[in-house]
């Protein structure tokens, strides 16, 4: 691993672990039902404080795309392995997540599946993807970006669930009281 690691234009650069996220994403929205992807990204009643933090996370993951777009993957190392397998893996688990929401329907909190352990799994699993994609470009820098976009974008999983809560009510709160928000943390 290095801070900062030399850029270049290059066909095994971090971007293919970007791109198979993309295309994981993009065609899993484009065979959902269009409710289904609609309510993935309503962010109706945010507050103006959770969406400045969430932004400011974007801006500041932004730039560590374009870190991993830029820089060439660390194969036949250790750090390369270790972040391609984290990258399969959370996108395994993401598509897993995402079916468990488009299955559920949507006067009901999704509970079932990686729901049944984290109540943010899509998140934690995109989040995994680019934590992958940071390791296997051998970027401290990258490493160091993510763990700032993603401490900002906790407001916006706080958003969520006070929307949840209101949405869904008591079902709801005990859901929040007996599943952790990341998997290991309450």
């Amino acid at each position: 691993m290095e801070i900062f690691p030399a850029l270049s234009l290059g066909w095994f650069n971090g971007w293919i672990a970007l791109a198979m996220l993309a295309f994981l994403d993009g065609f899993l929205f484009l065979i959902f039902p269009k409710p289904v992807v609609a309510r993935l990204w309503n962010r109706s009643g945010w507050s103006r404080k959770q969406t400045v933090f969430t932004v400011i996370g974007k801006l500041i993951a932004l730039a560590g795309l374009i870190l991993i777009v830029f820089t060439p993957l660390k194969t036949g190392t250790p750090v390369f392995y270790l972040g391609a397998a984290l990258v399969l893996a959370a996108l395994a688990g993401l598509a897993n997540a995402l079916f468990d929401f488009k299955n559920t329907p949507p006067e009901q909190p999704v509970t079932r599946g990686l729901y049944k352990i984290s109540r943010h799994p899509q998140i934690v699993m995109s989040a995994l993807v680019l934590l992958g994609a940071s390791i296997a470009i051998g970027s401290w820098t990258a490493v160091i970006l993510w763990v700032a976009s993603h401490l900002l974008s906790h407001w916006g999983i706080l958003a969520e669930e006070e929307i949840c809560l209101k949405q869904y009510g008591e079902p709801y709160h005990q859901y929040l009281q007996s599943v952790p928000r990341y998997f290991l943390f309450f």
